[in-house]
């Protein structure tokens, strides 16, 4: 029993191991909120969503709470890097949406915005949230 037992597992085991393929290949939307300024955070979450872009997945990257000082102008000297990283995933497709109700909470206007980043509506929200396949991801 014992034997048979040891066998199935390693069927099993080689069976899903094959399978794996299969997902690596996957290109399924990737929507990420990023509620942070902090910038060891900001690195890191630019860092990963970046890694995923260039696997293929089409990304949105949604700012509220202290994350929509990213596209400030107002906080150009202290995020100049993450709005060059965030300049550069917009440049290759990415679409970053900024959260309208926390602009009013952080007293952030939309000439205030860099270029290229967009204030967000229920329908930009839903439709990049609520696209099938889409997997998101909280920061």
């Amino acid at each position: 029993m014992q034997f048979f037992k040891t066998v199935l597992l390693a069927l099993a085991l080689i069976v899903s191991g094959l399978s794996n393929p299969v997902f690596a290949e996957d290109k399924d939307p990737l929507f990420i909120a990023l509620s942070s300024d902090a910038t060891r955070r900001v690195g890191h979450v630019l860092h990963f969503a970046e890694l995923q872009r260039a696997r293929g997945h089409s990304l949105t990257i949604w700012l509220n709470e202290s994350g929509i000082l990213l596209a400030s102008r107002k906080y150009a000297e202290k995020h100049a890097d993450h709005q060059k990283a965030l300049a550069e995933l917009m440049s290759k497709g990415a679409t970053v949406l900024i959260c309208h109700y926390c602009m009013q909470q952080f007293d952030v206007e939309a000439s205030d915005l860099l270029p290229g980043f967009k204030i967000g509506s229920p329908e930009l929200l839903g439709n990049a949230l609520f696209k099938d396949d889409t997997k998101t991801l909280s920061w």
